[in-house]
């Protein structure tokens, strides 16, 4: 089962939906659903990839990857964090771009996988 599918289908099952009731609340396919979670399809959009999250209340790069260990933050990443808070990015467009760079970084592993 590809990483993404089966994330859906953990968190999913943990927070008691079924696939129906998850498709129905996030107003996308149950037969679609059922592709991603069995990997029959592969590379869900952002926006379907949004619509699950939302509804299931997690964070888009959770579907993307699992979670991980935080690392501490080195003054590099404290400085870049401090200029855009000064340039007047909002923490809901950081997360909004976070996402995105997570989903092309997904994209393109999963382009690479095609390759082999």
């Amino acid at each position: 089962m590809g990483e993404v599918g089966k994330r859906i289908r953990e968190i999913r099952r943990s927070k008691g939906f079924s696939l129906s009731e998850l498709a129905e609340m996030a107003g996308v396919s149950k037969s679609y659903l059922s592709y991603i979670e069995r990997n029959v399809q592969k590379n869900p959009s952002l926006q379907f990839l949004t619509k699950i999250s939302e509804t299931l209340k997690i964070e888009v790069n959770e579907l993307l990857q699992p979670e991980e260990a935080v690392q501490d933050l080195d003054e590099e990443w404290k400085s870049l964090i401090e200029k855009a808070f000064q340039d007047g990015l909002s923490k809901e467009e950081f997360e909004t771009f976070q996402d995105y760079m997570k989903f092309i970084k997904w994209k393109e592993a999963q382009e690479g996988r095609k390759d082999e």
